[in-house]
């Protein structure tokens, strides 16, 4: 059964469970979209999640933020964190990089209140390196929104691989 004809038919449980990983560690966006059903088709599905998301107060989208973990540091992770993190090669890091990521993280959620966020997907260790670098630099106005705009791409990264199983 190909969740992309039929998830209108999921019940609450199944639906929150396979669209409540999308946002990192965040149910009730999944729970707040099961109110939506029926949706017409996958893309008005997506279109409603990323709209609850979007117009979330700004207390909602910082506990979403707050929910992402440390890149290459973090060992507690979920599962779709987990492989993303395993694709950009970040749990191979040399001890230098491992070292600055551990200072980035830091300074970052020091100088923000929330971890370094980015869609790692089709990204290595050395360009997600010099993104940190360069955004720990600006400030807390646009470091919200990019961190915003970021946790939405990797939802949507989520959701097609959602949709390909």
């Amino acid at each position: 059964m190909r969740l992309e004809n039929n998830f209108n038919n999921l019940n609450r449980d199944d639906f929150i469970s396979t669209f409540g990983v999308i946002f990192e560690k965040t149910q009730w966006i999944a729970e707040s979209l099961f109110d939506l059903k029926p949706f017409k088709d996958k893309d008005h599905l997506i279109n409603q999640m990323i709209k609850i998301y979007e117009t979330a107060n700004k207390d909602k989208i910082l506990n979403i933020l707050k929910s992402h973990p440390k890149l290459a540091i973090e060992q507690n992770l979920t599962k779709q964190s987990n492989e993303e993190q395993q694709s950009a090669n970040l749990k191979n890091c040399t001890k230098d990089e491992f070292e600055e990521f551990s200072k980035l993280n830091s300074d970052y959620e020091i100088k923000f209140g929330f971890p370094f966020i980015v869609a790692v997907k089709g990204k290595n260790k050395n360009e997600i390196l010099n993104i940190f670098r360069q955004r720990i630099k600006n400030d807390i106005e646009f470091e919200f929104k990019e961190s915003k705009e970021q946790v939405k791409k990797i939802a949507l990264f989520r959701l097609d691989e959602v949709f390909k199983k």
